[in-house]
């Protein structure tokens, strides 16, 4: 679904580097955490269950829970654990997942759009993409009604957009659990990393 959006009236807030402001507004580049086998198994579990007790952890690792709660707080310091959350079934709410693609007009102030598009409560997260279009942000929405009030009363509503275009999900596969398969495959590589190279030739 292509829509040309309308900027209602309002000032587009133009600047000769239209998309410095990216760097105000997107996460910044992290550098990674070294992690020991005992923080991916202590991660894994806790990806598979947040709520389970230090006690617990300490019975699957077999170590003391005080080193447990040690090992958490540190990650947690680090980064690398940011919370612990509900994983809400928001199908089982009556919600749709879709996408909206977005193309900035020439000159508008990106970060500022992103920004806007970041405080609707329909949009899960927005990514800049490489490609035909500037944006695209996961959004969930009831029907087509709260589409069409989402798009004419928030995004059109918008300075600097030029045009959207919209996908709603038809058919998805079952969530998988990313952090468990990536824990597992980043252990497996270190392992490869850590191992023994095979000669190349004969020393003579």
């Amino acid at each position: 679904m292509r829509q040309a959006g309308k900027a209602g009236g309002l000032a587009v807030n133009q600047r000769s580097a239209p998309l410095s402001g990216l760097a105000e507004v997107a996460i910044l580049p992290r550098t990674p955490v070294r992690l020991d086998d005992v923080d991916r198994r202590l991660l894994t579990l806790l990806a598979r269950d947040a709520r389970v007790s230090q006690r617990g952890l300490a019975r699957e690792l077999r170590m003391s829970p005080p080193a447990i709660g040690e090992r958490i707080a540190r990650l947690e310091r680090a980064g690398v654990i940011r919370g612990y959350r509900v994983d809400v079934d928001w199908s089982a709410l009556g919600y749709v997942t879709g996408y909206l693609a977005v193309t900035a007009i020439q000159g508008a102030d990106q970060s500022e759009i992103m920004r806007a598009l970041h405080q609707l409560p329909e949009v899960r997260d927005v990514s800049v993409i490489t490609g035909s279009m500037d944006m695209l942000a996961r959004i969930r929405v009831r029907d087509y009604t709260h589409l069409r009030r989402f798009l004419l009363e928030g995004v059109w509503q918008m300075p600097g957009i030029q045009r959207t275009e919209t996908f709603l999900s038809l058919a998805e596969m079952p969530s998988k659990e990313l952090s468990v398969e990536l824990l597992d495959a980043d252990s497996d590589a270190d392992a490869d990393s850590d191992a023994p190279g095979e000669p190349t030739g004969q020393s003579g």
